[in-house]
């Protein structure tokens, strides 16, 4: 385990399926506290990486991580769909990494807002510089869009009535923290633990910190756009922790590899998608719902 509890998730088979030993350049777009880029630049002694990430903090820990091979990275606080803006020569590339969950770092900082474990503000913003926030969102949205929000990237039931609630307790003035609004969605799901369920909570908190970030807007225009301009042989793995992303990411890589009369751009190296093993889910439990996705240009 790295610093601040963070484990990469699938690890060694993101390094199998980038083809990490290979000369060249690898595109970390969600570089995180750059635990996948830490094991590409020790295991590859010629490899050179260009991270991206959107939060400030993280990037900041991830270049003190990776101060040892400040003289082969290249690290940019940007969104990885801005890639096209930055000036890389694709020829280059030999792999593509997208991690999409949030990190370890981020859910461990209350102040952050992304945890519905901890009491802190409804901030969510991977990057502080977005003027929208989970609270502006729960404050200003009318009732039907709430409820769209909720049922479309939360995939929860009774929405309708959550956003009711919401719309309720906003104007008493007693929906401003994380602990409020996982207080609410307890009440309407009437949760109780129970082993193999997942928390309504995290699934509110994923609807609202999705639509903060836009995180799905774009994200299959971004793989095609970066297959067409990498060269042969360049390897694409991304790395999803929601159903939403991973069927965007599927979808994508299924319609470049299969384009009917046109020639196709991609090979798929994962049928199926690779998950975690019983012995990485019980050392991290936030690793169980990952999907690996790869596939190779041709």
């Amino acid at each position: 385990m790295t610093e601040k509890g963070h484990r990469p998730v699938l690890l060694k088979e993101a390094l199998e399926f980038l083809e990490a030993g290979r000369d060249g350049v690898y595109i970390d777009g969600t570089l995180g506290l750059a635990g996948h880029a830490l094991a590409i630049l020790e295991k590859n002694p010629r490899a050179r990486l260009i991270g991206l990430d959107r939060d400030e903090s993280s990037l900041r820990e991830a270049a003190k991580k990776l101060e040892p091979f400040a003289s082969r990275i290249k690290l940019f606080q940007a969104d990885f769909k801005s890639l096209d803006s930055l000036g890389i020569d694709f020829r280059e590339v030999r792999g593509v990494l997208l991690d999409l969950g949030l990190s370890s770092f981020q859910l461990d900082s209350p102040e952050r807002g992304f945890s519905f474990s901890q009491e802190g503000p409804l901030d969510m913003r991977m990057d502080l510089r977005t003027r929208t926030t989970a609270g502006k969102i729960l404050h200003t949205y009318p009732e039907a869009r709430l409820a769209e929000l909720f049922a479309a990237y939360g995939e929860l039931a009774q929405t309708r009535r959550l956003a009711r609630e919401i719309v309720h307790l906003r104007k008493l003035g007693r929906l401003e923290t994380t602990g409020d609004l996982r207080e609410l969605v307890e009440r309407i799901y009437r949760w109780r633990p129970q082993k193999g369920r997942i928390h309504p909570a995290a699934k509110a908190f994923q609807a609202l910190r999705i639509e903060v970030n836009q995180e799905l807007e774009g994200l299959g225009d971004f793989l095609e756009r970066t297959v067409r301009s990498s060269r042969p042989g360049t390897r694409f793995v991304a790395i999803s922790f929601h159903s939403l992303e991973d069927r965007i990411v599927k979808r994508a890589f299924a319609g470049l590899a299969a384009r009917g009369d046109v020639p196709p751009l991609l090979t798929l190296l994962t049928k199926k998608p690779v998950i975690p093993g019983a012995d990485e889910v019980a050392g991290n439990s936030r690793s169980r719902s990952a999907k690996l996705r790869a596939a190779e240009r041709l």
